[in-house]
């Protein structure tokens, strides 16, 4: 069940920080911070015994959407959670009015730059040695939120409710992934690393 992050979650989103991160990972207090900035949107994936399997958030100012990270759990990876919720997250993002959605990728994560293609996301941009302290370039990618929108689902897109959960994307649950973990940046509230595999975040 895709709902949104709430504090009881900090310390399970922390803990997978440093199971997907490792040195890079946001501490409790970091994650607190980041999912009480300004104009944040985050929502976890919560599995049926009520753990929670994977989470993901962007910032939104009013104009473009920028994705923040996007975590699964190793035992749950390719499985197609990463790229429902990142659906969801653009399904919200539509829904706020953004324009497009903006991400750096690490120019060495194939999995990653795979599923954001399939989205429809196209490179804009390279950022050299974005990614520190490897030194690792970035491509900058961006994504037409009303093209993707009417593409994938004619615009019929999830309603939100009051606590801002979606009905499943028709064809979410059928679509696997090679990436469930990617982030952007160093700083919570402006992060840019994208880590390989199952963990893609801003750091």
């Amino acid at each position: 069940m895709i709902r949104s992050l709430l504090e009881k979650d900090i310390a399970s989103i922390a803990k997978l920080e440093r199971e997907l991160f490792g040195p890079g990972a946001w501490s409790e207090a970091l994650v607190r911070q980041e999912i009480n900035a300004p104009a944040r949107n985050y929502l976890v994936d919560e599995g049926p015994e009520g753990g929670i399997r994977g989470y993901a958030g962007y910032w939104y100012d009013g104009d473009d959407a920028e994705l923040m990270t996007i975590g699964v759990a190793k035992r749950w990876q390719r499985r197609g959670i990463a790229i429902h919720l990142l659906e969801y997250l653009l399904s919200q993002a539509h829904q706020q009015g953004a324009r497009r959605m903006l991400l750096e990728v690490r120019v060495d994560n194939e999995a990653a730059i795979s599923m954001y293609a399939r989205l429809g996301f196209l490179r804009i941009g390279l950022r050299k040695r974005y990614y520190q302290p490897e030194g690792v370039d970035a491509y900058t990618m961006s994504l037409d939120i009303a093209q993707w929108a009417a593409m994938s689902y004619a615009g019929r897109l999830p309603q939100s409710d009051g606590a801002r959960r979606h009905p499943s994307p028709a064809q979410a649950d059928a679509v696997g992934t090679d990436t469930d973990a990617t982030r952007q940046g160093d700083t919570p509230t402006g992060r840019n690393m994208t880590a390989m595999n199952d963990a893609v975040r801003k750091d």
